[in-house]
């Protein structure tokens, strides 16, 4: 084979992949601009979703959160605990929800579920939760009540923890921002208060209400955790 000849055939070649490469860019550039229109539609039409959820989409979406959350979100018992939603904060209740669309809030699960609620649904469900008042599941060791309203209603002055009350109310059951603790499952609190920074607080440039919360769990002991949870599990 001449030189010439592989000249020719070298510069065909080149001219082939150059003609290749444009076509590829060219697809890769109407995909991309393709791409950017479908996002910005769908992020106008979550926008606009927002100001109404039909009751249809309300109860399909309530019933699958009681799949797993139970009967009227009183909570669950299984593999771990579920915890109740029933007579929540609305307000605590669409901040958790944020919470794990913007990772402040760590849990596989609710990532995946939280991520596709709308604004619109965040705030009916809260609503409807907010509403139910079903008794409590127990199972709490009862032995640990007494002990438990004490460290509720007074605190542990030499530890530095204030008395539960004086943010989740005498009846415990809540306030806005801070959570209804009346009713839910002994086992979920006792999980929770021994995991605090495992799971919340994870985004230390957008802190919330958790960060009250870290330094009181931080001191009370396991025994301590343990009666709080069995004495606000037991009331209504």
């Amino acid at each position: 084979m001449d030189s010439s000849f592989r000249r020719t055939k070298m510069l065909s070649l080149n001219q082939g992949c150059q003609r290749h490469f444009m076509k590829v860019a060219s697809r890769l550039a109407l995909q991309t601009t393709v791409l950017a229109a479908v996002f910005a539609t769908t992020s106008l039409a979550k926008d606009t979703s927002t100001t109404a959820v039909s009751e249809h989409e309300l109860h399909a979406k309530i019933d699958y959160c009681e799949t797993c959350h139970g009967p009227s979100g009183r909570g669950f018992h299984g593999y771990y605990p579920i915890p109740r939603l029933a007579g929540q904060q609305t307000e605590y209740f669409e901040n958790q929800l944020r919470a794990f669309i913007e990772h402040r809030r760590t849990n596989i699960i609710m990532f995946n579920v939280a991520h596709v609620l709308t604004p619109g649904m965040i705030t009916a469900l809260a609503t409807n939760f907010a509403a139910l008042n079903p008794a409590p599941l127990g199972g709490a060791p009862k032995e640990l009540v007494a002990a438990g309203k004490k460290i509720y209603e007074e605190g542990i002055p030499d530890a530095n923890v204030p008395p539960c009350a004086s943010c989740h109310g005498l009846q415990a059951r809540g306030d806005g921002q801070f959570p209804r603790l009346a009713g839910q499952l002994y086992d979920y609190i006792f999980k929770k208060l021994t995991n605090w920074t495992k799971e919340r607080g994870q985004n230390p440039e957008e802190p919330d209400t958790s960060v009250i919360m870290q330094p009181i769990a931080h001191a009370l002991t396991e025994p301590q955790v343990k009666a709080v949870a069995a004495y606000v599990s037991h009331l209504e």
